[in-house]
């Protein structure tokens, strides 16, 4: 067989496969719809809630990952059947999800890692307005940042939490590249560089050794900056793919934040009170006790007599005593495991203020 027979029978085969696979998605979409119908005669309180289940689509995509034949990243096949499962979701009922605006911030990439692009997206000009766009059930979910690798957690988002009836629904871990952008070719004509205060801090380093001559100016957001970016001439933005793609901008320089191993978390947050477990879980719980030797150390005893993982703990002032504050946990496991259960049912017995604010799937990276 010749080298162009063999292209030849490889493309037909390809052709075959495509037809097949758009049956089989077809079919899928096919069977999305007549869940819908079904819930529909069923009723639900609160539709969204009986729509959207965070908890399977985690575990759909580990089946995926555990059963994944390569050649393809599990990344990659991730996010392909997460954008199959949107789709499909948006024929049972479309999913309006508010976020950490402008249009093209890291918030703006995590919303549509974890929903896919068939959700339909808000962009908010401060976290308060996410959050009060969902109390408000304007939409059905927001998507926040909590916290970042390198620099450590967002206080506000926390503070939010504190007055917030809100639950966490979920999370996403999105691995940060910084890319710096412009309508330059040269970056010696870059005399001055935008971005958030988060990301020239996680940039500092890279600047200092190629841009030292450059102004760094703070913005609200890495969006904003490329937006500023795409109508000066000498300016440069630091940002991410999706606002390299948004504003159209050169990537004069990608992956210079300092550290590759960059990640931040976001929380998915909404009205659901209820998430069953998935089988690899996380919960968050907002606890307060007085201030008193030992306070602490009484109120977390019950985690490791129960064999149960604290994986974060954060502490705020609870803006109602002065020097008294309200901590932040979260622990591995869902709140109706056995052990779980038992552990929180003693912390709440120490604490003066407990609360659990969710219990959710562990990302899916």
């Amino acid at each position: 067989m010749s080298e162009h027979e063999e292209l030849q029978s490889i493309r037909e085969r390809i052709d075959t496969i495509d037809r097949e696979l758009m049956q089989l998605i077809s079919e899928r979409a096919n069977c999305a719809q007549v869940v819908a119908q079904i819930k529909r005669k069923a009723g639900s309180e609160d539709e969204n809630q009986n729509y959207y289940r965070p908890e399977r689509e985690a575990q759909v995509l580990r089946q995926l990952k555990e059963a994944n034949p390569g050649p393809l990243e599990n990344e990659t096949l991730v996010r392909l059947f997460r954008e199959i499962m949107s789709a499909c979701l948006a024929l049972e009922m479309p999913i309006q999800v508010a976020f950490l605006g402008p249009a093209g911030t890291y918030t703006h990439a995590a919303a549509l890692k974890h929903f896919g692009q068939d959700v339909k997206l808000s962009p908010m000009v401060s976290l308060g307005e996410v959050f009060r766009e969902v109390e408000a059930t304007s939409c059905h979910y927001g998507v926040v940042p909590i916290e970042n690798s390198t620099e450590g957690v967002v206080n506000h988002t926390l503070d939010l939490f504190v007055q917030s009836p809100l639950h966490v629904c979920g999370e996403v871990l999105l691995r940060i590249h910084h890319h710096l952008l412009s309508n330059e070719s040269n970056p010696d004509k870059v005399v001055r560089v935008y971005a958030h205060q988060q990301a020239l801090a996680q940039c500092r380093h890279w600047l200092d050794s190629n841009l030292p001559h450059a102004e760094r100016i703070a913005l609200s957001s890495n969006a904003e900056a490329a937006r500023r970016a795409v109508g000066e001439s000498g300016s440069a933005a630091i940002a991410g793919d999706i606002a390299e793609t948004l504003y159209e901008l050169n990537a004069m320089k990608r992956n210079i934040e300092d550290h590759p191993d960059n990640m931040t978390r976001f929380l998915v947050i909404g009205r659901q009170a209820r998430i069953p477990p998935s089988g690899v879980d996380k919960t968050s719980v907002l606890v307060s006790t007085a201030n008193r030797p030992g306070a602490l150390h009484r109120l977390l005893t019950p985690l490791a007599h129960n064999d149960v993982s604290m994986s974060r703990i954060e502490s705020r002032p609870s803006r109602c005593v002065n020097w008294e504050y309200v901590y932040f946990l979260d622990i591995e496991g869902h709140n109706e495991d056995p052990k779980v259960k038992q552990a929180l049912a003693g912390l709440r017995q120490e604490a003066e203020l407990f609360r659990i604010l969710g219990a959710y799937p562990s990302a899916v990276i």
